[in-house]
């Protein structure tokens, strides 16, 4: 006899039950499914309805300036870049400025003619990419600026730099230094193509000297990205070394989520939702609202980085460059780990070294940190040897606000102490990401009230009332905006770069 299947010689009782059982099991499953997914459109819904509600765009987020430069747009000198950096200057004038409605002009908002943020009070707008020539140059440096910054944030670097014999050329990255809406709908392949035609320009003024990249926060991996595709491309000119100060190698996982907010925003007609935050815009060099695609691009621009080391091996990564980069152990905005094992723990030896600024061990501080950066810091200096070397700025004890740097040469087993005449500011506990490229005394971002200011004075703010009042949030209020180990920063590049350090600079 065929064999009979088992649900056909189930009594019938029992098979109406079965039934009954799995039919059960499916509607909750379903009404389970259909609970969750209600749940879902009801917490999208929500975040929608929440982001739409922040303040109503202006001009200068919905303005078109189709000045701008793209990689594909035909420009192809630094020249012409330029030429058309003109034009775009042009456009926001005539576009934003000019259009401002009457109720938004204020004396701190950066597009009213004449208020203290207008970046036409300074000496020279430094929104603009600039050029500080050297007759002679005993080196050719680029300055590469970090998102939604302005080539304002390297100035005081490029003007030591100057003064020693290098011919500097800043860039203003594409979508920087006019209005925040640039930087909507620009790719990292927009960098990407300007930076080549700055370094092309910078190695033909170079007159044969060494030509150096010194890039801060996104500026970072955009000088490791083109030194990495100079080892694939002899056509284009290599530099000699790259400097990194707070480079942005790894950024947040969130940050790879956050296009899709834009997308929405996109699909349903809502503009609100291409911004992660709608700021008032007080700042003349920086924007202070920042748009969804910015954070995505540098997400993008990292994992890039990420792939071309992790194809290029050992063997061809020894093509780069010597790498000196500066980052502090405490990061808001970028990956302070991944700076280590993105990029430095794959470099072969090659007089590579890295800088790290420890936090203020005599503020007391420890017991109300979120995260301490002893451990990570105590395993690169007493840990495996590194193959390059590894310096941390730390305080000389724990009673002490002196600092030493303690270097760990590489394929050395322990870390040796050299004091370097500087101490943390007693009401400072730690950096910054924003703060390393700034000098104490710089008119905008510095705490020396001494100093003359021709505007807005930022770095000095200390607001005090209540939260939730203002539109700038604490947060802004608490962020450090200068280096107090500035000047020993700087000297350490112009090591790297062998150029002339007959006057240290001032301490702070």
């Amino acid at each position: 006899m065929p064999d009979t299947p088992p649900s056909e010689s189930m009594p019938a009782a029992k098979r109406g039950a079965r039934a009954r059982i799995l039919g059960a099991a499916g509607r909750t499953l379903s009404a389970l499914g259909w609970f969750l997914l209600g749940n879902l459109v009801l917490l999208v819904t929500l975040g929608v309805l929440h982001l739409n509600s922040r303040p109503e765009l202006s001009v200068w987020h919905t303005a078109e300036l189709d000045g701008e430069f793209r990689a594909n747009g035909g420009v192809d000198t630094f020249p012409a870049y330029l030429a058309l950096e003109e034009k775009l200057f042009r456009q926001l004038d005539d576009r934003v400025i000019a259009r401002v409605p009457a109720a938004q002009r204020s004396n701190i908002n950066r597009y009213t003619r004449d208020s203290l943020s207008d970046p036409s009070r300074w000496p020279r707008d430094w929104n603009r990419s600039f050029e500080l020539p050297a007759p002679h140059p005993k080196a050719a440096v680029l300055l590469l600026h970090g998102m939604s910054d302005s080539p304002y944030s390297l100035r005081a670097l490029g003007e030591r730099l100057n003064a020693e014999g290098a011919y500097v050329v800043a860039l203003r990255l594409p979508g920087h230094g006019t209005i925040p809406g640039g930087l909507v709908d620009v790719t990292w392949q927009d960098f990407a193509a300007a930076v080549e035609l700055a370094v092309r320009y910078t190695e033909q003024k170079s007159g044969g000297a060494p030509v150096y990249l010194v890039g801060y926060s996104t500026g970072g991996p955009l000088g490791v990205q083109y030194a990495l595709r100079c080892l694939n491309d002899s056509t284009l000119p290599a530099p000699d070394g790259l400097v990194l100060i707070s480079p942005a190698m790894g950024v947040t996982p969130s940050a790879a989520l956050a296009i899709w907010q834009s997308r929405l925003g996109h699909l349903l007609g809502l503009k609100k939702l291409e911004w992660q935050g709608i700021r008032p815009e007080y700042d003349p060099f920086k924007y202070n609202s920042f748009a969804v695609n910015a954070a995505d691009l540098v997400y993008r621009l990292a994992i890039e980085v990420q792939s071309k080391l992790d194809a290029a091996g050992p063997e061809k990564l020894a093509g780069l460059p010597p790498i000196l980069a500066f980052q502090s152990g405490v990061d808001a905005t970028v990956s302070t780990s991944a700076v280590v094992t993105g990029l430095f723990d794959k470099l072969p030896a090659k007089g590579h070294e890295l800088v790290l600024f420890d936090i203020n061990r005599h503020a007391l501080i420890e017991h109300v940190l979120a995260s301490d950066p002893r451990p990570t810091l105590k395993k690169l200096l007493e840990g495996s040897n590194p193959a390059f070397d590894i310096t941390v700025v730390t305080n000389e004890g724990a009673q002490s606000l002196a600092v030493v740097a303690r270097t760990r040469k590489a394929g050395q087993p322990v870390a040796t102490d050299t004091p370097i005449a500087l101490e943390w500011p007693r009401n400072v506990f730690s950096l910054s990401h924003v703060a390393l490229p700034m000098r104490y005394d710089d008119p905008l971002y510095g705490g020396d009230e001494s100093v003359a200011s021709p505007g807005i004075r930022i770095g000095i703010a200390a607001l005090r009332g209540e939260h939730g009042v203002l539109q700038i949030g604490p947060g802004d209020m608490l962020r450090l905006r200068w280096n107090p180990f500035y000047s020993w920063m700087e000297m350490q590049m112009l090591e790297f770069m062998r150029l002339p350090t007959p006057v240290p600079a001032e301490a702070q």
